[in-house]
Parts: structure tokens; sequence; C-alpha cells
């Protein structure tokens, strides 16, 4: 179940620490969304209202787009909504919503697809992963974090790199901070044991990993070989919910070039059997410290 909170602030501070920007976009939308509904006024003659298509109150009311505050009064008139405190409390949340986050400073390293993602995983209060590929980037060193990056990034600059990398490691201070969300992140055996930037670096990101699962807001568990196939196989992703009761589960997919973003129950019932049948699959996470221990004296040997 959602735990909630008794109200949106509707400060102006860049980030609230639970309640950043893309998600208060999706509070608004939905709002919004309640509001038309209620009055039986289409997407397509609400568009009319503010000069826009009805594609364009679609991607407002799931909070893809910034709001002008303009448009958000314009809509509130033709819904009827004529209490000034009601007003302006929606109207603050849309100020809001359109301050940036702290990553916006990394725009120039960054594609806006994931800028989605790091609003959402800000305000999430539970971020269940899998992963088969890489470490999932909230438990990875800066060495691991740096070898991973030039893979993808190799005709990059060094001040690049460098920015990724520091990207990378101001997002992880979120699992540090007053009312750190609970990480709930599922590693295939395969990960562990690809040398990624070399056996140094496995040795020091594997050590990482034994501190992190000690802290009480993370559970790992590690798929080993000889599970055999399992109902995830086709690929990494992440759950993410949220305190706003309001606000569905959202499942995020990682692309070549995009990410995937499915908020529709079906679509999220899908991917927490899978996510459920990986955890039942993988060791139980009071084993992980003695698997990481096994494959931190493999990986040392070859170090």
């Amino acid at each position: 179940m959602y735990r909630t909170r008794s109200q949106v602030s509707t400060g102006t501070q860049e980030e609230a620490p639970n309640s950043g920007p893309t998600v208060l976009r999706i509070l608004l939308g939905a709002q919004l969304r309640r509001l038309r509904e209620s009055k039986g006024i289409s997407r397509e003659d609400a568009g009319y209202e503010i000069r826009a298509s009805g594609s364009k109150i679609s991607r407002m009311e799931l909070g893809r787009v910034s709001f002008k505050e303009r448009d958000v009064a314009d809509l509130l008139t033709m819904y009827g909504v004529k209490d000034a405190a009601e007003r302006e409390a929606l109207l603050g949340l849309a100020r809001q919503a359109n301050n940036p986050g702290w990553w916006h400073h990394y725009g120039d390293v960054m594609p806006t697809w994931f800028q989605s993602y790091l609003g959402l995983e800000a305000a999430a209060t539970l971020i269940r992963t899998y992963e088969i590929q890489f470490v999932l980037g909230l438990l990875q060193t800066p060495e691991y974090a740096r070898a991973v990056i030039m893979l993808g990034h190799a005709g990059a600059t060094p001040d690049e790199i460098d920015r990724r990398v520091e990207l990378r490691r101001q997002r992880q201070q979120l699992l540090d901070r007053v009312e750190a969300p609970q990480l709930w992140a599922v590693i295939d055996e395969a990960v562990l044991r690809r040398p990624i930037g070399g056996y140094e670096v496995m040795r020091g990101q594997i050590e990482a990993l034994i501190e992190a699962a000690k802290k009480p807001n993370v559970r790992l568990q590690i798929i080993p070989f000889n599970a055999g196939g399992h109902a995830a196989a086709g690929g990494p992703f992440a759950i993410l919910r949220f305190p706003e009761p309001e606000l569905p589960d959202v499942v995020y997919v990682e692309q070549l070039t995009s990410g995937i973003y499915l908020d529709k129950r079906d679509d999220v019932d899908q991917y927490a059997i899978a996510m459920e049948r990986v955890c039942i699959d993988a060791e139980p996470p009071n084993n992980t410290p003695e698997i990481l221990g096994k494959l931190l004296h493999e990986v040392g040997r070859l170090a």
C-alpha cells in the first residue's frame, strides 16, 4: 500500500526531497484530468480552449510536459473551478512543477528522457529493479561507473566522462537522505562475473555491494547461474512506487537511445509478477553477503 502525505507543498524551492518536479507535474495532470472528466469535456475541446490540441492535453494530464500558468488558469475556468483558494493551490503547484530538479545542471550530458526518470526516482518511496548487464547505477562505484560510461561514450572527452560520473554520484545520495527510499535490487550473477573495468575495479565494486547490503533501506538479491531461466529474462527494468495515493506505480524500461514508461494497470501488473518471480528464483537476501564474499575472493585472485 502507499504511504500517504497530508498535502503537496506549493513552495518555491528548487526540489522538495520527496516531491520532484516530475511527480508534481503528474499530480497536477491527474487533478486536471479528474476536473475535465467530471464536467464531461473532451480533450479536444479542452485543447481548443488553450489554443492547443487534444494530444497536448493528454501529455499535460500524464505529466509529460511543463505547464504554462496561463493555460492552467484557463482550464480551471473552463472546468468551473471558482474557489480562489483551490485555484491558487493548483496554480502554485503548476509553478513549482516547472522548477528544475538538481539534475538540470547536467543537461548537457544527459538525454531528456532520462531526466524524467531521475524525477521519478527522486520522488519514489520504493524502487525495485532487476539487472542483467551492469550493476545498477545507484550502487556503482565511481571507477565502475566510469568504465560503464566509457563503454557507451567512447568518443567523449575526459571532462564529459567526469561529469557523467559525478551525475551518478549525485543520484546515489538519495539512498542516504532522510526518508530515503527502499531499494530492492535483483542482480543476475553474470553481472558480477563480468569484469567491467578490469578485475581490480570489480573487486572494489563487489566490496561496495557488500557494504550497501548492510544498509537498512537496501535489499539485494542475486540470481545464480544454476537458477536456469526465469520470468524476467527479456531485459532489465525498474518499478517505482510513490507516497501519493493518486499516483500509480511506474515501470521504467531503458533502451539504447530511449526509455519507456508504463503506468497502465495491466502493464504494471505483468512486470510486478515478473519481479516477484525473479525474487523467488534469486537467493534470499540473507545469503547475499556470503555469495558476494565468495565472488570477492575469486575476483581477488584474478586482480
